[in-house]
């Protein structure tokens, strides 16, 4: 059974900085597979923040561009992401994915 688990949230002032983790545990290829970072904001959807593939290669979300940055330690079966400048509407539960799977989410707040 694979699991995953995001740690690394907070509460943080704007303009600050958080580092989220996602480790997933279990049988899984973890190096053949994309992994994806989503949030949702309080009375929203879940929306599609940013992606690594396999071949590190990354994609996001235009709001976040040039402010996160996601990256992935395959020895660790780990995928970071690293959020700097951070803004009072990256407030949200953030949840990675891969293969259809979930994580239980970690709370981020940016305060004003």
């Amino acid at each position: 059974q694979v699991q995953l688990v995001e740690s690394g949230g907070g509460l943080v002032q704007t303009g600050g900085s958080l580092r989220l983790s996602c480790t997933v545990l279990g049988k899984l290829i973890f190096s053949t597979k994309a992994v994806a970072w989503h949030r949702q904001a309080p009375g929203k959807e879940r929306r599609w923040v940013a992606t690594i593939s396999s071949d590190g290669s990354t994609d996001y979300v235009d709001s976040v561009k040039g402010r996160f940055t996601i990256s992935r330690d395959n020895a660790k079966s780990t995928v970071y992401l690293q959020m700097d400048s951070l803004k009072p509407e990256d407030t949200g539960v953030y949840y990675c994915t891969t293969v259809r799977i979930w994580g239980q989410g970690t709370q981020v707040t940016v305060s004003s």
